[in-house]
């Protein structure tokens, strides 16, 4: 309530409800309109001044707009319906030539306007979680594009990535729309964060990677994989030599070893890929991991940190191990670990005793682990903890 406060006295920010609790400001730059299923009229007049809007709710009240309404921003820079049930989009929205951001995360739109490659200026574009929407062949001329977020989406044309010069963040593109010409990745100079997905065992992992290497600004790499195929080996990932968070989703036979992991990748994350091997043999030996986060990663039930395991590792987060039963750390294992998280590993017995000798562990957190929750809530593990948050 504070920082509301605030906003409203020093930036023009407001608040506008449908039930008439409103909180409007004289000069509005920043607004939110709340509103549930009743359509209602939030027209201020104001609109022109403003340069942020944000829906909260959901409703038909989009749906229900007139032709008209957008051209009422005339500044508007940010526009965010993340989460509002919005089903259509007005071509109308072209009209919004000074916008920068445009939100639509999780929603039910099926299709992109044709009119948003008229939105020159726009440097971030979320259209993540909308189910199959249908993206026209306008993504190449939005060349001012910085961050493009999508999932599941459907083109009438392959993607032109070499077409967004500027592109620093693009997740996710399919493999089978990615380009293996050099001179068209050559054009990607800014790319940073790449997610790619349907990736199976037909992948060409041995074509994949050498393309990748040609974008050297390349730090954060996704592999989300195609539903229940498993992907293929990843060997060959260690030509990303400047690769330093790397995410895998998806099934995954065995891991690669120690050595082929780009030597400065600092964070991992494995996610449902349901390795039968357990991976922390290979992965205490990153020699420069300091986060990891493991979630349905592994479907056995014994995970065994060695002497002098993950000697920089400073968080572990592990979840939804639904067999796990033990957690053996060899002495000085994970030394410099200062957060730990166990969530959703029902049959987990016990914590090895080498967790109470971790000199920098201050945060620790585990949820429904049932069966050791009550051991541990007053024992000396805790006791030197600084934020702990122990459920049930």
């Amino acid at each position: 309530m504070v920082s509301i406060k605030k906003a409203e006295e020093e930036i023009g920010f407001e608040i506008l409800r449908g039930n008439g609790n409103n909180r409007p400001s004289r000069n509005p730059r920043h607004r939110v309109i709340h509103c549930g299923r009743d359509l209602f009229n939030q027209s201020t007049n104001q609109e022109k001044l403003l340069v942020s809007l944000i829906f909260h709710g959901g409703g038909r009240y989009l749906d229900d707009a007139s032709q008209s309404y957008w051209k009422r921003f005339e500044l508007l820079k940010i526009l965010d319906i993340e989460d509002f049930g919005v089903k259509t989009l007005s071509e109308s929205i072209s009209t919004l030539i000074e916008l920068r951001y445009l939100g639509l995360r999780n929603n039910y739109i099926k299709e992109l306007p044709h009119s948003l490659k008229g939105l020159k200026k726009l440097d971030v574009l979320d259209i993540d979680l909308n189910f199959m929407v249908e993206v026209p062949d306008i993504i190449k001329e939005m060349g001012s594009l910085r961050h493009l977020y999508m999932f599941d989406v459907i083109h009438q044309e392959p993607l032109k990535v070499d077409a967004l010069q500027n592109l620093e963040s693009l997740t996710y593109i399919s493999i089978y729309d990615w380009t293996y010409e050099v001179s068209s990745l050559e054009a990607l100079t800014r790319l940073r964060k790449l997610g790619i997905q349907d990736m199976d065992e037909n992948s060409d992992a041995g074509k994949l990677f050498p393309s990748l290497a040609k974008l050297e600004r390349l730090q954060h790499l996704i592999f989300k994989g195609f539903r229940f195929r498993s992907m293929s080996r990843l060997e060959e990932i260690d030509v990303l030599k400047g690769l330093r968070a790397f995410k895998l989703d998806g099934l995954l036979s065995k891991l690669p070893s120690a050595d082929n992991f780009p030597q400065y990748i600092t964070f991992l994350a494995l996610v449902n890929t349901c390795l039968a091997e357990d991976p922390m043999p290979v992965l205490e030996k990153v020699p420069d991991l300091r986060h990891l986060k493991l979630r349905n990663a592994y479907t056995g039930r014994t995970m065994v940190i060695q002497y002098n395991g993950f000697r920089r590792l400073e968080v572990m987060c592990i979840g939804q191990l639904w067999n796990l039963r033990n957690i053996q750390v060899g002495e000085g294992g994970m030394p410099n670990v200062n957060q730990l998280e166990i969530k959703n590993c029902p049959y987990l017995e016990a914590l090895p005793e080498e967790i109470g000798l971790m000199k920098h562990l201050r945060k620790f957190k585990m949820v429904t682990v049932k069966r050791i929750a009550t051991k541990i809530r007053n024992s000396e593990l805790i006791s030197k903890i600084v934020e702990v948050d122990i459920s049930p």
